[in-house]
Order: C-alpha cells, then sequence, then structure tokens
C-alpha cells in the first residue's frame, strides 16, 4: 500500500481529499438510492445502486490515475481540436430532443454502445476552461486589442454558452462565472471584461423576452429555468418548491447529531435525493457535525487549489488549476446553496459524492490535469533539488582533492626542506678536503 502511495504523483494531499469524498459518498448514495430502488420502475434492490456508484468511482480514479500522467501542457493543443467537437455535440444534444421519463432530456445524450448517458456541458465547461487559459497564457506577455480578444477569446466562449443557454441555465451561468473570474484572474483589462458582462446581461435579458414571446421556437428547458426563477422570487407553488420543502424538513430534522447512517425519512419523498438533493440527506442523517465536515472538506480543496495554482512554474499551469479547479469548489457550494434554499433549483450535482456517471467522470478529469500541474512541479522541485546535491558532492569531491594536493605539496616541501638542512648541515661540517691545500678543510671552522 505504502508502495501505491508512493507511485501516486501530484499533490499528495488532493488525493487524499479527493478519497475522502469518494468514501464519504458510498453511505448517502447507498441510503438514498432507496427512493429508486422502490419507485415505480426500481427492482427493489438498493445494493446495485451502490454497485454502479462505486464502478462510477472506480472509473473516475483510473481516469484520474491515466491523465496525470499526461504533461499538462499538452492540453493546450487538445483544447484547440476539442472546441469544434464539443460545438457539434453541443447541436446534437440540443436538437436530438430525446425524452426521459416523460421530461425533456435535452442536456444529455447516449453513448452509443454502451447505454450511459452523457451530459455534454460539463464537458463542455472543462474544455472551455483549458481554451481560455491556453488564450491567456499566450497573450499574457502582448496585450491584444479589444477587438481581437473578442474575436480569438469571447466569440468561442459566447457560441458555446448560447449552446448551453437553452437547456441548461444554471450551467451556463456558472460557465460565464468562471470564465469571467479566470480571465480576471488572467489580468484581462477591466474595462473590456465590464464590456463584456454588460453585453452578457444584455444578451440574456433579450433571451428570455424572445423565449417569451415565441415559446414554441425553444426546448421546453427553457421554460423550465425561466419558471424556476420565477417562482424562487415569487410564492407561487410548484413542483420545485415541493422539492425545497423537502429538503428544509431533512435538514431541520437532522438537528445537531443527525438521525444516524441510513436513517433518512425524507429520501422516501425527495426527487434526486442521491443526487441534486444529496446534502439534505447528508444534514438529516449526519446533522449539523456532517454538515459542516462536507463543507470543510471542499473549503481545504480550495485552500489547496490556491496553494497549487501558486506553485505553478507556469502561468498556463497556474490558470489551469484555477480554472478548473474552481468551479469544482463553487458547483459544490451551489448544491449546498440550493438545499437551503439561498438559490433557486439548479440541477447542480455535488461533485464526487453525489451520484452520476458524466458529472464525476468529468470532475476526475479536472482533477487528474491539475494533479499533472502539480506533479510537474514536484518533478522541477526535485530536479533542483538532486541537481543541488549533485554540485555539493561535487564540491566536497574538488576540496578532497585540493586538500590531498595541499597535502602532497606540504609533505614535499617539507622534505625539500629536510634535504637543503641536511645538505648544508654536511657542508658546514664536513673535514673532507677536495682542495689542493690540506689546511682548506679546518680553516675558519
Amino acid at each position: 500500500m505504502k508502495e501505491f502511495i508512493n507511485n501516486l504523483k501530484g499533490d499528495k494531499v488532493i488525493w487524499a481529499f479527493i478519497a475522502l469524498l469518494a468514501l464519504i459518498s458510498f453511505m448517502p448514495v447507498y441510503s438514498a438510492s432507496s427512493n429508486l430502488a422502490y419507485g415505480a420502475n426500481g427492482s427493489g434492490n438498493t445494493v446495485s445502486f451502490l454497485i454502479k456508484h462505486f464502478a462510477h468511482l472506480g472509473i473516475g480514479f483510473l481516469i484520474i490515475y491515466m491523465v496525470h500522467k499526461v504533461p499538462y501542457h499538452y492540453f493546450k493543443a487538445i483544447s484547440w481540436f476539442a472546441m469544434p467537437i464539443v460545438a457539434l455535440l453541443l447541436v446534437y444534444t440540443l436538437f436530438q430532443g430525446k425524452t426521459i421519463g416523460g421530461a425533456n432530456a435535452s442536456r444529455w445524450i447516449q453513448i452509443p454502445f454502451i447505454g450511459i448517458g452523457f451530459q455534454t456541458s460539463t464537458l463542455a465547461s472543462m474544455v472551455l476552461m483549458i481554451y481560455v487559459a491556453r488564450y491567456l497564457a499566450k497573450k499574457r506577455e502582448i496585450e491584444d486589442s479589444f477587438k481581437k480578444s473578442v474575436i480569438e477569446l469571447w466569440l468561442p466562449v459566447f457560441f458555446i454558452l448560447m449552446l448551453i443557454l437553452p437547456a441548461n441555465f444554471s450551467t451556463a451561468a456558472l460557465i460565464f462565472a468562471m470564465v469571467s473570474m479566470l480571465v480576471f484572474v488572467g489580468k484581462y483589462p477591466l474595462k473590456y471584461l465590464a464590456t463584456i458582462i454588460g453585453a452578457g446581461i444584455i444578451f440574456l435579458t433579450f433571451f428570455i423576452l424572445v423565449a417569451k414571446a415565441f415559446p414554441d421556437a425553444f426546448p421546453h428547458r427553457v421554460d423550465t429555468w425561466i419558471s424556476r426563477i420565477e417562482n424562487f422570487t415569487g410564492d407561487k407553488p410548484d413542483e420545485d418548491n415541493y422539492q425545497i420543502d423537502k429538503a428544509k424538513i431533512a435538514i431541520a430534522t437532522g438537528g445537531f447529531y443527525g438521525l444516524g447512517p441510513g436513517k433518512s425519512v425524507q429520501k422516501n419523498f425527495l426527487p434526486q435525493s442521491s443526487s441534486d438533493f444529496i446534502y439534505a440527506i447528508i444534514v438529516e442523517e449526519n446533522g449539523l457535525i456532517g454538515a459542516v465536515v462536507i463543507m470543510f472538506l471542499y473549503i481545504m480543496l480550495f485552500i489547496r487549489f490556491l496553494i497549487a495554482s501558486h506553485k505553478a512554474n507556469t502561468l498556463f499551469g497556474k490558470l489551469l488549476v484555477v480554472g478548473l479547479g474552481f468551479p469544482i469548489v463553487f458547483q459544490a457550494l451551489i448544491n449546498m446553496a440550493v438545499a437551503v434554499e439561498l438559490l433557486p433549483v439548479t440541477g447542480q450535482t455535488l461533485p464526487l459524492i453525489s451520484s452520476g456517471g458524466s458529472s464525476i467522470w468529468m470532475t476526475c478529469v479536472s482533477l487528474g490535469i491539475i494533479l499533472s500541474v502539480t506533479k510537474k512541479d514536484e518533478e522541477i522541485a526535485q530536479e533542483i533539488l538532486e541537481k543541488a546535491k549533485r554540485e555539493e558532492a561535487l564540491q566536497r569531491l574538488i576540496e578532497r582533492e585540493m586538500n590531498g594536493e595541499l597535502e602532497d605539496e606540504e609533505e614535499k616541501n617539507e622534505e625539500e626542506e629536510s634535504e637543503y638542512t641536511n645538505e648544508k648541515v654536511e657542508q658546514r661540517y664536513a673535514i673532507e678536503d677536495a682542495s689542493d691545500n690540506p689546511m682548506n678543510a679546518v680553516l675558519g671552522k
């Protein structure tokens, strides 16, 4: 186990938070799945939903491991090629017009040969964030004119948002907010950003007016999210108010300690209790303590993303962590805010905790890219450390060699000095006469 953990690259704290959130998810998903297991089309087997959730998370962790092995700068080119593919998928999703359980499902497509529903807007959100980070990193040194930035940056952004908006207003609004935050962090001129936000508000107002004037020209989901906003601001009872009321009853019932794991009552009445409103079930079963723990984990994950962004050695890496990491945390906060009626019903899941395949997998792809950024930083830090160790070892070797040469030189000098002294003494006290005069040997002695 220790060897396996050591083989995981990247920020170990982020790995730990991901694993902890995944482990926490099993109990509430298993508990809340009884609503689906004993529903109209259910088989009464809640274990199958637990196994399905385990499979989704297992595939998700495999995705994280595979993606975090890829050098993150490769995603620059991938985002450029993926943008038109995402646009085609969104067009197909918008007009394919399938119905699931009597409700419009224009946010989903079925993956061929597998039969798994896939929400294309989650893929579009991730690709768009990478594309924006790529643009900001490329244009940081050379400041573009507003006209050029509109063509290269904002036209692709608004085109993708226009394809998402009719079917999924909450996702489109979240993406636009996150893109605005990302360009602000990337030091995009504020006067340009204010103009873009103003244009976005005007376009949204115009779109709502047109949708109300020509309701048959747009998908059923337009009426859905418009009515949700109206019902949130008014007191008109509808299905969304029913969901919110049941969620608030669950939260109030939980109290401080909760009813206990698996003992939720409102899971039998609350629609989407294992996905959109799973936070209410967690609070009902685990009380205020469980609510605070979940929120604390996401806040700590947010802080860890900030640290990873600060440590990234390239601007693209910094923007990548911000653009992919922050939406995960903000999506979690939106899910919690909906459960306590701070926001209208959005359909946003609780990342890594709610049941569902595509939402978990797209979150895992984003986390894998973030871990790839932190892995690169660790590799650079390791290279610097190894270089410092090599330089230190080389310096010690040089010093040792120099000390050895000095000692040899000192010994040589001592030997020469000793030989010179001995020679002088022999010359001074020698009595052997090599001259013609025999008295020269003792003269002057």
